[in-house]
């Protein structure tokens, strides 16, 4: 099975269906609920979470309605996002949701100062390798001590891919932008380091997905 990797609304990804104002992500729906069990067991109980490129905010509306005591801050460099993300929000009656921000991992400081817990999914794969360094660093200055960074995607581990669908799925990603690509877990981990993130937790998950979850030193 291929990466189940769309994450919104960005070059390669499966159409969205429209709700109204909000968009609809396939692979949103299909891993929502797995990355659901891991933050479940890796977040803080209570604190402030920020979602980094919250795409159409499927996610984050999933979330935060099933971890009430958490607030959550939604972002996403592209405007055009907010107003889906804003609609589901509104559609599940959240109050635990902040506004979304505009926020590029490659400018500093980021609007967000400081947050118990990062998560990112489905980003770094569709973005140059500078914007994985940028994540780090922005994730380590926000964090504190034993706060979280989550992330989610396809990765190859000691150089390989870890499917021959995942292989194929960077093959096209290199297509549209010879800067994107599957990344080496290992290269993920080692760019963490340099920030106090360390590597806690690799879990498996479906469509040859893993999550990371890295802790702050």
């Amino acid at each position: 099975m291929p990466a189940d990797t769309d994450p919104g609304r960005r070059p390669g990804a499966s159409p969205e269906v429209l709700r109204g104002e909000r968009l609809v992500a396939p692979s949103a729906e299909r891993n929502k609920e797995p990355i659901l069990a891991v933050l479940r067991r890796v977040l803080p109980r209570q604190g402030a979470v920020l979602e980094i490129a919250s795409g159409t905010g499927q996610h984050v509306a999933h979330f935060a309605r099933a971890l009430p005591d958490l607030q959550w801050w939604p972002s996403d460099p592209d405007v055009t996002m907010h107003s889906s993300i804003a609609a589901w929000i509104a559609h599940e009656g959240l109050t635990n949701v902040q506004p979304p921000v505009a926020l590029d991992v490659g400018t500093a400081p980021w609007p967000i100062e400081r947050a118990d817990a990062v998560v990112c999914i489905n980003m770094i794969h569709i973005a140059p390798w500078q914007a994985t360094l940028d994540l780090m660093r922005g994730a380590g200055r926000v964090l504190p001590p034993d706060g979280v960074l989550v992330l989610y995607g396809p990765y190859r581990r000691g150089g390989e891919h870890t499917a021959p669908s995942n292989a194929a799925f960077d093959a096209q990603l290199r297509r549209s932008d010879p800067q994107w690509g599957v990344r080496d877990l290992e290269a993920v981990a080692d760019a963490a380091k340099a920030h106090r993130l360390a590597l806690e937790e690799i879990v498996p998950m479906p469509a040859n997905n893993f999550v990371l979850v890295l802790r702050k030193q």
